[in-house]
């Protein structure tokens, strides 16, 4: 038997450790995994705001016990007065889904399904699902001040680091798909009357496009900006009842992203492609990241589609 030295007994001692570390998880997550919700009702849903509000402040709790100062800081912005959320949960990066406006009274609703680098800490920004919900919401107040409109800002996955191998498959968008699928449903069964648009940036256009893939959805409007990509070869093969929208502003670094799919690798046809059948909307031109920025061309265009004003849309 070969003696070992003391320079590799101490790295087999650190390989020891380190495995050991990865097989228990690096660092325990403080914040511990949501309670049940009432379901998703118009004689339920104040009562699904309370309990997701109850959640949002055990977790601020937490993070201000365990120093976690920009999870704090974003969770009271989240319980700022009149802020209402569906679902919340603070594990890992974090998911949220808030609605703005009224939900149950809405003639319209719009789905915000963002792309990678999705958390909590920047869910608020114009250009996440947060602070892009309401970019939408105040400008359709100034383009149809008559129109019930409820935007629903959907940070219902977990959302892929852009500098990681998981932003390049569609597994997570797989499993994103399948809540996505379920809060539709449920929006529809909560207000069958109001029209619903999902609206779907980057890696979240992949989200939509493996929920259409799935089944019908009850969707009138979907709009791809930023695209890579949805796995399909066709907007019919997805979304056979709405109307699919594509656009990509003049600035965006995804014009240089190869569109293919290769061993579950890529996400295939480019949405703006005329083969691929969306009907193209003016993107303007600035970066990846500022569609939804407010007084933009891409903001007042997604609002439109939000607002199935498809006359009213400029075309790229």
């Amino acid at each position: 038997m070969r003696i070992v030295g003391r320079r590799e007994a101490a790295a087999l001692a650190v390989l020891a450790v380190a495995g050991s570390t990865v097989a228990a998880g690096r660092v325990p997550d403080p914040y511990g995994a949501p309670g049940p919700l009432p379901s998703l009702s118009a004689a339920t849903l104040s009562a699904r705001y309370a309990a997701v509000d109850g959640q949002i402040r055990a977790a601020r709790t937490i993070a201000e016990r365990t120093h976690d100062g920009g999870r704090a800081r974003a969770l009271t912005a989240f319980l700022a007065s009149g802020r209402r959320f569906l679902s919340f949960d603070a594990r890992g990066t974090g998911r949220a889904v808030e609605v703005v406006g009224d939900l149950a009274r809405a003639d319209r609703v719009a789905v915000i399904v963002p792309g990678a680098d999705g958390r909590l800490t920047n869910f608020d920004s114009w250009k996440w699902a947060g602070g892009g919900a309401r970019s939408v919401a105040g400008q359709a107040r100034r383009e149809a001040p008559g129109t019930r409109l409820a935007v629903i800002a959907w940070l219902g996955y977990a959302s892929p680091p852009t500098l990681s191998t998981t932003v390049l498959t569609d597994d997570r968008a797989r499993t994103a798909a399948a809540s996505l699928r379920g809060l539709v449903g449920d929006v529809h069964r909560l207000n069958a009357r109001a029209g619903i648009a999902l609206l779907c940036h980057s890696y979240g256009s992949v989200v939509c496009g493996r929920a259409g893939k799935a089944g019908p959805l009850p969707v009138d409007e979907v709009a791809l900006f930023g695209s890579p990509g949805t796995t399909a070869t066709s907007a019919r093969q997805i979304f056979p009842s709405a109307q699919v929208w594509a656009g990509r502003s003049s600035g965006d670094w995804m014009q240089i992203v190869p569109h293919v799919r290769l061993f579950g690798v890529g996400f295939g046809r480019d949405p703006l492609a005329a083969s691929f059948g969306a009907r193209r909307f003016a993107a303007g031109g600035g970066q990846h990241s500022a569609y939804l920025k407010p007084g933009s061309t891409p903001l007042a265009n997604l609002t439109r589609i939000a607002l199935h004003k498809e006359a009213e849309v400029t075309h790229g």
